[in-house]
């Protein structure tokens, strides 16, 4: 009886669907919020609720009316995230992507919200207690994984061009083998040169110290840890 109660469409029903994708949604959130995220705790409250909000209406419809898909709106919901998520992303000045978990999170709440919305509880408070050990508990992991890693890239700013010669010659003294390779305009300066490149550690040395001994080279102004993945082409240097 209780069980019909809660999956068949009642105010009981709809308030508990919304009440938690309410606390889920924000649960998540807060995690975000902490880390001064752009979409924090306000923003996967609504995308949570609106959500489990779209998937009751879209139940309460295919109960009322003849014709009705019953996956339509959810499958609407599940695509349009994206836009909103696509605006958390962001790569900075200095090449750094920022955003890309809150994204997936957006995404993941909205999933969160659906499921509460059709009555899928043990879905939704499982997937919410899952992304929230992600968000915390193996954040610390990943963090670890990345000061540890011998493959790193690095962002160089040079005053001339001239000094790139040294720039290799002290990779070298320090068994760091460049992997990948590339100048363009400076980000910080436009007088300078910017340096992209990729390198492997052959010995393990902390990545800080790395920096540390890059920036004691003649000619180097600044230079910081960037993602690998990020580097530029010759036409996206010149726009």
């Amino acid at each position: 009886m209780q069980h019909e109660l809660l999956q068949n469409m009642n105010i009981v029903s709809t308030g508990l669907r919304l009440l938690l994708a309410l606390v889920c949604g924000g649960l998540l959130g807060l995690e975000r919020g902490k880390k001064k995220r752009p979409a924090g705790f306000r923003t996967h409250m609504l995308v949570c609720v609106g959500s489990a909000l779209a998937m009751i209406t879209n139940q309460y419809m295919a109960e009322h009316y003849t014709g009705i898909d019953a996956s339509r709106m959810a499958s609407q919901v599940i695509s349009g995230i994206g836009f909103l998520g696509a605006g958390t992303i962001m790569v900075t000045g200095l090449q750094k992507i920022r955003g890309l978990t809150t994204a997936a999170g957006l995404w993941v709440v909205a999933c969160i919200g659906l499921a509460f919305g059709t009555g899928f509880y043990s879905g939704g408070i499982i997937a919410t207690v899952m992304c929230y050990v992600i968000n915390t508990v193996l954040h610390r992991f990943e963090t670890r994984m990345e000061t540890n890693a011998r493959v790193i890239g690095l962002y160089v700013e040079l005053a001339d061009v001239s000094y790139v010669g040294k720039l290799l010659e002290k990779l070298r003294q320090l068994d760091i083998n460049v992997t990948e390779f590339e100048t363009g305009k400076a980000r910080m300066s436009d007088n300078h040169v910017g340096v992209l490149l990729v390198v492997k550690l052959v010995h393990f040395v902390q990545h800080s110290e790395v920096i540390e001994q890059l920036e004691l080279v003649e000619g180097v102004s600044f230079v910081e840890e960037v993602n690998c993945c990020l580097l530029y082409t010759s036409d996206a240097a010149d726009e």
